[in-house]
């Protein structure tokens, strides 16, 4: 009876706690559905009770470009990211180069580094490139935090995989890129998952990069054409939330698919048999 009890005072306090941090998202829905002549209502409205849908009419006239710039940017730091971390991983895991642990104290490093550090140093380098206010350059720039991340993932999970499975392939008469690409990356799928989320979503949501980096580029970031509902002397907020909403959805909707794998691949190599 006490068990029983204990699991229902537990699931109140669980779904007590997932409302507070989920009422964030539930504002931000009614924002975007209230009216401009309601927004400064005392005390606001807690529901719609006159929802417009002129926040996402703006968003599908003037934000489709960002967010098309933000799609491009999101899966060319995930296809950059795979390029340098998938092997980077495997030779870390597998085939032990002096110097494999000096590397991945540098990768853990380079994790505690501020973005707007980083960002600062980048500005003068892109600067003498001329990457800057290019949507390249942004990829370059998200991939320096994805990849490192993206190294110590592969790098656990390859970790588990069976030697004798790789030396298998080698006797097949498989290469190293051989084993790497046909045997390694195949059996590898919750970290590819896992990478590939991590580094698409780092890339969707930036914006200390793209403030920095891109500001006054042709192809900016929804991040950045949100500002085009904020001036000084008049705020949309409707609009603003509806951006932020519609934002939202892709990342919502790769979470809700991939949380299986990212469970999976986040937890590799932390039980070691």
């Amino acid at each position: 009876m006490k068990s029983r009890t204990g699991k229902r005072r537990y699931t109140v306090i669980g779904l007590l706690l997932t409302a507070v941090m989920l009422f964030p998202v539930y504002w931000m829905i009614n924002v975007s559905l209230t009216p401009q002549q309601d927004m400064r209502k005392d005390p606001p409205d807690l529901l719609p009770l006159h929802p417009t849908f002129e926040g996402y009419r703006a968003v599908l006239d003037d934000q489709m470009p960002y967010l098309g710039t933000s799609l491009l940017i999101g899966l060319g730091t995930v296809a950059l990211t795979l390029l340098l971390a998938a092997p980077a991983g495997y030779a870390l895991a597998k085939l032990r180069p002096f110097g494999g642990g000096a590397l991945g104290l540098a990768l853990l490093v380079a994790q505690m580094i501020p973005g707007i550090v980083m960002a600062m140093g980048f500005y003068g380098i892109f600067l003498d490139l001329g990457l800057l206010n290019s949507w390249w350059g942004l990829i370059v720039a998200d991939s320096t935090i994805a990849v490192p991340f993206g190294v110590m993932i592969f790098t656990a999970f390859m970790s588990g995989i069976p030697g004798e499975l790789i030396a298998a392939s080698r006797i097949d008469g498989a290469g190293t890129f051989r084993t790497f690409w046909s045997v390694v990356l195949p059996v590898s799928r919750n970290a590819l998952v896992t990478v590939s989320l991590f580094s698409f979503l780092w890339a969707w949501s930036d914006f200390v990069f793209a403030n920095t980096l891109d500001s006054g580029g042709d192809l900016r970031p929804i991040t950045l054409g949100i500002y085009k509902y904020i001036g000084n002397n008049n705020q949309e907020w409707n609009a603003i939330m509806a951006t932020a909403v519609v934002a939202s959805v892709p990342a919502a909707v790769l979470l809700v698919l991939a949380q299986r794998y990212v469970a999976a691949g986040v937890t590799a190599g932390a039980v070691k048999d």
